[in-house]
């Protein structure tokens, strides 16, 4: 059954991002109540769908975080969701530290975190020209 989710997981993550090169999905002004909301949810949708890919390896015994200086242990599930967060929104912390498959995991997680403001911005530019 976990590998059933795995794929499941990283098509809704494909299809969050692929929403920013459909055309006309963003319009109105540059800085919206709607444009807001769609970015939030864009964020939310990859943060809980690369804590999921964290936790469904972690659930098949594939260990892909650890928690440095033997730091207060959280659960799995706690550690995968903050991971990913901070993936997401910057470099991390180096409180919980990515190994094995992990680490090709979060180096993805991180680049679309840096690419997808300008990408925000681009497409917001380029529907406000039309």
């Amino acid at each position: 059954m976990v590998f059933f989710l795995l794929p499941i997981v990283i098509f809704c993550i494909f299809m969050s991002i692929r929403t920013l090169f459909i055309p006309n999905t963003i319009k109105g002004k540059i800085v919206s109540l709607d444009n807001f909301f769609y970015l939030a949810t864009v964020y939310l949708t990859l943060i809980i769908g690369f804590g999921l890919i964290y936790l469904i390896f972690e659930l098949m015994g594939m260990s892909v975080l650890r928690e440095a200086n033997n730091a207060k242990h959280y659960s799995i599930f706690e550690t995968s969701f903050y991971f990913s967060s901070m993936m997401l929104f910057s470099v991390g912390n180096g409180d919980v530290i990515p190994h094995g498959i992990g680490r090709f995991i979060a180096a993805i997680e991180a680049l679309i975190g840096y690419t997808l403001p300008a990408a925000f911005v681009a497409r917001v530019m380029f529907e406000r020209e039309k």
